[in-house]
């Protein structure tokens, strides 16, 4: 897989601040433009760089073309346990800080909250959602339904999404654990890449338009992902598609018939799931804590020097760019530029030191 060039660093704050500016001269309203700025920022930090600046200048073209909505009605429906969100077309780090608050909220009432959420647009980076819940001591589940992209080998064509999923839970005296994959064996993305590079992609990744595998990026462009796993990575994404798609269905998601993915990249508007639980509602906090505490150190202690929690490198990488500045790669600060020029938020944020 090619390396990515490191670049200058930046204040993150004044990145998000940038980015808020940009969501707002694309229409959407200072409070959501800031909201939706912090997370795509938190994204990059945390060593997500496939889901945060990256995914700007994608999202103001999706607004503009009104895929995301930029002023959404959102509203939700209680029964019990169960909540349906209605997202309206919304931002997914719009929408998702609300779902992510109304289930917090819930859970003060109830041990545990499940959330089906209609008509979301692209959630980036699922982890980044789940931290919020995690660092206020709850766990936290959610998923998002894609459009076809995963098939077996002998298929014909995309079977069902690559499913994206994540997890976050609280460990007692450390980072929140934060766990974040998609169904497949590689995002399209790095096949995206490839192809314009004209170099092949490894075994495993994708099959051809006959359903056979192929190294050939182009080829792979044409036809569908191969899951992780291998029929355990389509159980996980037949779970999702349950879970998000299923849950979430209504009459005029039926009428419309299964969506499709967009050449760039995900769809615009979606299915997600979320589920809230209290770990101290069945024996104690205490009791959870000392749980915890016993198996991640059985665990750290096996891996040794090699061992360590899903989320901590991530934290660890968040705190770095805190202090020295967040490394924004050339071409993603061309592409920047080049979006803040066409908008009229000039590219203004100030260097930290050189990566």
């Amino acid at each position: 897989m090619a390396q990515t060039t490191p670049g200058m660093r930046y204040r993150p704050q004044e990145l998000e601040s940038w980015t808020a500016a940009v969501l707002e001269r694309s229409g959407v309203p200072p409070d959501h433009a800031r909201t939706a700025a912090s997370l795509l920022i938190r994204s990059d930090l945390r060593g997500w760089r496939t889901h945060g600046l990256t995914r700007v200048a994608s999202y103001v073209q999706r607004l503009e073309t009104g895929e995301f909505n930029p002023r959404p009605n959102m509203r939700h429906t209680l029964r019990g346990g169960v909540i349906v969100f209605e997202a309206d077309g919304a931002m997914g780090h719009v929408a998702a800080p609300a779902v992510v608050a109304l289930g917090l909220e819930q859970l003060n009432q109830q041990a545990s909250v499940f959330v089906a959420v209609r008509d979301i647009g692209h959630l980036g980076a699922l982890g980044v959602h789940a931290i919020a819940a995690a660092e206020a001591g709850m766990f936290c589940m959610l998923g998002q339904h894609t459009p076809p992209l995963l098939a077996m080998p002998g298929f014909k064509g995309p079977a069902i999404g690559h499913n994206p999923l994540a997890f976050g839970c609280p460990v007692p005296g450390g980072d929140p654990l934060i766990f974040d994959m998609a169904c497949s064996v590689a995002a399209r993305g790095h096949i995206l890449l490839a192809a314009r590079e004209g170099r092949p992609i490894p075994e495993g990744w994708a099959l051809d338009v006959e359903g056979e595998p192929t190294t050939d990026a182009k080829r792979a462009l044409a036809g569908p992902l191969l899951p992780t796993g291998g029929h355990k990575g389509i159980g996980m994404a037949m779970m999702i598609e349950l879970l998000a798609g299923a849950f979430s269905a209504s009459a005029e998601t039926l009428a419309r018939g299964p969506t499709t993915m967009a050449s760039g990249g995900a769809s615009g508007r979606e299915a997600a799931f979320f589920w809230f639980v209290d770990p101290g509602a069945f024996a104690s906090r205490e009791v959870f804590n000392a749980y915890m505490a016993q198996w991640t150190g059985t665990y750290l202690e096996a891996g040794g020097a090699a061992g360590r929690l899903p989320g901590h490198r991530g934290a660890d990488l968040e705190r770095a760019a805190l202090a020295s500045g967040l490394d924004v790669p050339p071409a993603i600060e061309q592409e920047l530029r080049a979006l803040g020029e066409k908008l009229g938020v000039p590219f203004r944020a100030s260097p930290a030191t050189r990566g």
